[in-house]
């Protein structure tokens, strides 16, 4: 039954490959990056088929509860200055914020209904809005501006009303309060690079139930765990899955304990999402023959299950 289905996915140009347990596994998932796609893994797509679309690159984006997708979008001709938009399944779009910088680089709606972005530029700054358009909380963030680009990525409000935002040239994870005041720092560079050469840029920071904060460490391909005090207690590199991390961007903790991660710069026919056990053993991996890069993604459910409660990512 395995050589059956993987046979088929080959035709379609798709690969979602068990790992050593031999066990099959599938997970429909939400992509965003130079492409926006939901790819859909069940009984009558066994091979994986892309089931909804949005016509433009994003940064990152959400499967709201309701249905509907949460986008972060990158700048193009109808916006320069990158949007953040929540949309039906057909793409009419219910909500909207036009960035005014360089780019919106995150999205998050809260389940209070208001909206947390991050924007790049000049002056790099968190917003909270509500549906009207009103914004609730602003303030500067605390990072480098010389650099656009890499000022900030996935930032999060925390149930407690803080906000843990990544800044890549910084090599730091900052949670802020509503003021915009520093409460704590996350140093992510790796122990005794004083230069800098490995870029552990952090991507994402995604805070667990346990206190510790889970990253993407970008250009370094890796992704670490970091206890309350800062202190790395976990990470998995390419020593540890073959070499098949190529810029970890995404990450995604799932409900079983294991970590999803996606590798923003694979090429055709290369690993571009695997999940990894907290062994660091590798049991399930998607490719496509599209170079395109996965810039961050949402795991939707696996095996048909939906994956429940708020993702982790």
């Amino acid at each position: 039954m395995t050589r059956l289905v993987l046979a088929i996915i080959a035709t379609l140009g798709f690969s979602a490959l068990a790992g050593d347990s031999g066990t099959e596994i599938t997970h429909s998932f939400l992509a965003t990056g130079g492409k926006t796609f939901i790819m859909q893994f069940d009984k009558e797509n066994p091979a994986g088929k892309i089931v909804w679309q949005y016509p433009a690159g994003t940064r990152e984006g959400w499967v709201l509860p309701n249905g509907n997708l949460l986008l972060a979008v990158s700048k193009n001709g109808t916006y320069p200055g990158g949007a953040a938009i929540e949309i039906t399944r057909d793409n009419k779009v219910l909500w909207e914020y036009k960035g005014t910088g360089e780019e919106v680089n995150s999205i998050q709606k809260t389940p209070e209904g208001t909206y947390v972005l991050t924007e790049s530029g000049h002056e790099p700054r968190l917003r909270e809005i509500d549906a009207s358009g009103k914004i609730l909380v602003e303030f500067k963030l605390e990072c480098q501006n010389a650099n656009a680009h890499m000022e900030t990525r996935m930032t999060r409000k925390q149930p407690d009303g803080t906000y843990l935002c990544p800044h890549l040239l910084d090599f730091a994870v900052k949670q802020y309060d509503k003021t915009g005041k520093v409460l704590k720092v996350i140093d992510t560079t790796l122990a005794g690079d004083k230069e800098h050469k490995e870029h552990t840029w952090p991507f994402t920071a995604i805070r667990l139930a346990n206190g510790n904060t889970l990253c993407g460490l970008t250009h370094s391909c890796r992704v670490a765990e970091f206890d309350a005090d800062g202190k790395k207690v976990w990470e998995v590199t390419n020593e540890d899955v073959g070499g098949i991390i190529k810029d970890a961007c995404g990450v995604q903790r799932l409900p079983n304990g294991n970590t999803v991660i996606n590798s923003y710069a694979a090429g055709a026919n290369q690993v571009k999402l695997f999940e990894v056990t907290p062994e660091k053993k590798v049991v399930w991996s998607f490719k496509s023959p599209d170079g395109t890069g996965i810039h961050h993604f949402q795991v939707l459910d696996t095996n048909g299950v939906p994956i429940e409660g708020t993702p982790l990512r």
